[in-house]
């Protein structure tokens, strides 16, 4: 055992030598015009890495100890009390919906034809889950400052067939929750939580993610921690933890980790439907499912990222400051983000919303951006129901829209986003802002 612990940190070591040669070193200075400024990036050191190897060596590869240490991280960070690690972030929004169509919550159940109130302005998996299964969202315009739903109109997207609100936190900027929850259990509604570009924000002084019912994260990337491809799903519901779980792991009714037998010590004692008694416990399925779960080589990486968030999202808040308080006096220009009263965002991109009455269009300015290499995003799908997807859909059969989605257009038309993640440098933002002034004053 000496011996291969000896030889296992002799492989560390070159490992933090190899990362310091390549990935340290090659990093180049930065070059006004000549140096590309992604909008987000992955943020790591030797740690990431020498987790990797050390998973690769133990060569469990599928779910194991790392997975299991990182929900345990995660939970704890977040101060919620389960989280089940899956493989993407668009599996963690499709689960936290699929479980609330479990036949096991009763009159609770989503059923195909219910309705679930959310927003076209966000990205295509916060509402795939709900148009796949079958139920009907219902679309709410947004608020052009916040980017976030606006909760003067929720009132009317209600009807007897509602059963669940799921919203994304738009770029890191909390939604407003109480207004929200409170309209959920007045409604007796779910609330799921798209926490995917807001992990580390906060609604008085608590993390988002934590306030609904479900809450999901995304660990693409871009994303403010990175697994490479990876997500999670968390609640304080010990039901819902079950049936997620469920779901994940192949819609099996056993709760035995991986590589464990009989932890219920009644695997051959049961009755289940109509399966003979003392069927196979490990081979009972309670629902229809999947199998979504991350990898060890997934979560060996997000546990050292884990230990940079608090750092990540100091960086965040700092580069969105920088970036605010050298274009606030461009209000004439463009509508400059608000954060949402009582939070404390994460934030995940600093934008920016062109004003009708410019000289210029968001698509000539983002164009100029781009060719002085600083890369750019609209807000993701713009209106969704605008998108080649919803063409063989019917409004009003498959979706409905609640009022107008007039600043969800607006948005589509004229808002667009720079990053602020934490690999940028004060000469990057410098050079971001410089350039959007430049733009302008010509």
């Amino acid at each position: 055992m000496d011996k291969i612990n000896k030889l296992k940190q002799e492989i560390f070591d070159k490992v933090a030598e190899y990362y310091t040669l390549t990935h340290q070193q090659q990093q180049k200075g930065f070059k006004e015009g000549e140096t590309h400024i992604n909008y987000s990036g992955r943020v790591f050191d030797e740690r990431e890495i020498i987790n990797l190897v050390d998973a690769s060596l133990e060569f469990w590869l599928t779910y194991g100890r790392y997975s299991k240490a990182f929900e345990k991280k995660l939970a704890q960070f977040l101060g919620i009390r389960y989280c089940s690690m899956v493989n993407t972030g668009s599996s963690a929004n499709l689960l936290a919906f699929m479980a609330l169509t479990s036949p096991q919550l009763g009159q609770r159940q989503i059923l195909r034809g219910d309705e679930v109130i959310t927003v076209a302005a966000s990205f295509p998996t916060t509402v795939s889950p709900i148009v796949l299964y079958g139920a009907i969202p219902v679309f709410v315009d947004i608020d052009i400052e916040t980017l976030n739903i606006d909760v003067n109109q929720i009132e009317q997207a209600l009807s007897p067939k509602t059963k669940a609100v799921m919203l994304a936190h738009s770029l890191g900027n909390p939604f407003d929750l109480d207004k929200i929850k409170a309209f959920c259990e007045a409604n007796d509604l779910w609330l799921i939580e798209d926490n995917c570009d807001a992990l580390g924000s906060k609604y008085k002084g608590k993390y988002t993610g934590t306030f609904a019912d479900i809450g999901t994260s995304s660990f693409y990337p871009p994303h403010h921690i990175t697994t490479g491809e990876g997500g999670a799903v968390y609640t304080d519901n010990k039901q819902l933890y079950r049936i997620i779980n469920s779901m994940r792991d192949w819609g099996r009714d056993c709760w035995c980790e991986s590589g464990v037998d009989n932890s219920c010590g009644k695997r051959f004692s049961q009755q289940f439907g109509s399966l003979p008694k003392g069927y196979d416990h490990k081979y009972v399925y309670s629902h229809f499912g999947y199998n979504l779960k991350a990898t060890d080589l997934q979560a060996a990486i997000g546990l050292a990222q884990l230990d940079k968030l608090p750092q990540f999202i100091q960086q965040r808040t700092k580069n969105f400051s920088k970036l605010y308080d050298s274009l606030k006096n461009l209000n004439q220009f463009f509508t400059l983000p608000r954060k949402t009263p009582h939070s404390e965002p994460s934030w995940f991109g600093f934008w920016l919303t062109v004003a009708d009455h410019a000289s210029f269009t968001r698509t000539e300015l983002t164009k100029y951006l781009e060719k002085n290499n600083i890369q750019t995003r609209n807000l993701f799908a713009g209106n969704l129901v605008r998108q080649p997807l919803f063409e063989s859909l019917k409004e009003g059969t498959d979706y409905r829209i609640a009022g107008n989605l007039e600043i969800t257009d607006k948005a589509m038309n004229n808002t667009f986003w720079v990053g602020v993640y934490p690999g940028m440098q004060p000469e990057h933002l410098s050079y971001i802002s410089g350039s959007i002034r430049d733009f302008v004053s010509k």
